[in-house]
């Protein structure tokens, strides 16, 4: 008597096959050489029109989100809104320097480390204008 393939369920090609067409749909990405998955964390945040960040400063409303705009004459950017020491929140200072609460490090408008235990400097997100005139944002978190 022929058996039904259906009811045997699937063999361990199409399992590892579902697995990893799952893992690509939902956007994950493939950790070299170590056989095991990461689920990517990026997404895009629209920060709103351009032209609110038209005067010099840092702009602290996507604090909570993970980044800061800032202007600094022609130049637009955006900086991580975490300590790169311990992932707490920095709070935007008066001179635009960014201060870490938890552990005191401090950072230079520019991002740079100036005072640890932080060793590393803010990390740099991508921004893009879309054809609105929109500031996107690509956050990853980590």
């Amino acid at each position: 008597m022929a058996s039904d393939p259906k009811a045997e369920g699937m063999n361990r090609r199409q399992f590892l096959f579902l697995t990893a067409a799952a893992l690509a749909g939902a956007g994950c990405n493939t950790v070299e050489n170590s056989g095991s998955y990461t689920v990517s964390k990026e997404r895009m945040i629209n920060a709103g029109p351009v032209g609110d960040y038209a005067a010099d400063g840092v702009y602290d409303r996507f604090r909570n989100d993970g980044f800061f705009v800032v202007r600094r004459s022609e130049k637009l950017f955006v900086l991580s809104s975490f300590c790169t020491h311990r992932k707490c929140k920095l709070n935007a200072e008066s001179d635009h320097s960014f201060y870490c609460k938890c552990h005191g490090s401090t950072f230079d408008p520019d991002g740079n480390v100036t005072t640890g235990p932080a060793k590393r400097n803010l990390p740099i997100f991508p921004a893009f204008l879309d054809e609105h005139g929109q500031l996107l944002v690509r956050v990853s978190a980590g």
